[in-house]
């Protein structure tokens, strides 16, 4: 049995490189589309069977071209795919513009991800009951990550508050971690952005979560756990590429080291080496490296 379960979403991301953002009424020309496996959900589950974990993926993907292409990456990175349906309705699609500093804006049409529901996610009980690890996100409906957790009471929760949404008191009091990125962590705080991550991921813990990071991009992150001081993990340089799914690495290779038992610091310096190979690749799970390459640091 996986002891990682992802339950998420899995999309076709739809990329084109442009080299300004247009403003309204604007069109501007770009590269020729490219069509790359995605999907928050799919992305950590990809990126955390390639981390070395045992990994098991819960989502849906339609049965046309954009499907099999996701499940020819999940499989590739040794995910195992028992948990996946193949329901009647388009894949879902992410619409990717990328500028030259390699940021990104991403419009998401879910399709076959509404199709993960509660009753769904109840279908895989006795696959969630023996994990020790669930990772979610939010590309599924709120109502089936709850489900998720009600069926896996033993298992460590992963949950990527993205995109932003209001949390019920009881989620976030399982998650361990709770991860979030600074606009993420202001949603939930209802305050200004600010890239303070200690004082975030402080008040984050305040919520009630187990534990916490935020995720600073190029300045590392914030790990917190209740009861102690938040702890800085640095990030590494490198001149990024393309930061598409660079998050989703990052907590796809926290989940699985986590898994392993290591604190969530040197879970979160491991997922930091992680998604700093991954950004300076284009594509999301195309980028993401081997546990191999995933060197240790000086």
């Amino acid at each position: 049995m996986s002891s990682v379960i992802v339950v998420g979403s899995a999309n076709v991301d739809h990329v084109v490189e442009i080299d300004h953002r247009p403003v309204g009424g604007e069109t501007v020309l770009g590269s020729d589309l490219v069509l790359t496996p995605g999907g928050k959900g799919a992305n950590q589950a990809v990126a955390a069977g390639l981390a070395g974990g045992n990994v098991a993926f819960l989502g849906c993907v339609g049965t046309d071209g954009s499907g099999d292409l996701l499940i020819g990456s999940l499989a590739s990175a040794g995910v195992d795919l028992g948990a996946l349906s193949r329901v009647e309705a388009p894949t879902g699609v992410a619409m990717i513009m990328l500028t030259p500093d390699g940021e990104n804006s991403i419009i998401v049409a879910p399709g076959a991800n509404r199709h993960v529901t509660p009753e769904l996610v109840a279908s895989q009980a006795e696959l969630l009951a023996d994990a020790r690890v669930v990772v979610a996100q939010l590309e599924i409906p709120l109502e089936s990550v709850v489900e998720a957790v009600w069926q896996a009471p033993n298992a460590r929760l992963v949950l990527n508050a993205a995109p932003a949404a209001t949390l019920p008191v009881e989620l976030i009091r399982e998650c361990n971690p709770l991860v979030v990125n600074e606009s993420e962590a202001a949603f939930l705080l209802g305050t200004e952005e600010t890239d303070d991550g200690a004082a975030l991921a402080a008040a984050l813990l305040e919520l009630g979560a187990q534990s916490v990071v935020v995720t600073l991009g190029g300045a590392g992150a914030y790990v917190a756990e209740a009861g102690q001081e938040p702890v800085h993990v640095p990030a590494v340089r490198v001149d990024p590429v393309d930061t598409t799914g660079a998050g989703d690495g990052f907590v796809g290779a926290l989940a699985v080291r986590l898994d392993e038992g290591a604190s969530l610091a040197e879970a979160a310096g491991f997922a930091a080496r992680f998604a700093a190979i991954a950004v300076t690749r284009r594509g999301a799970q195309a980028s993401y490296p081997r546990r191999d390459e995933v060197a240790k640091p000086a």
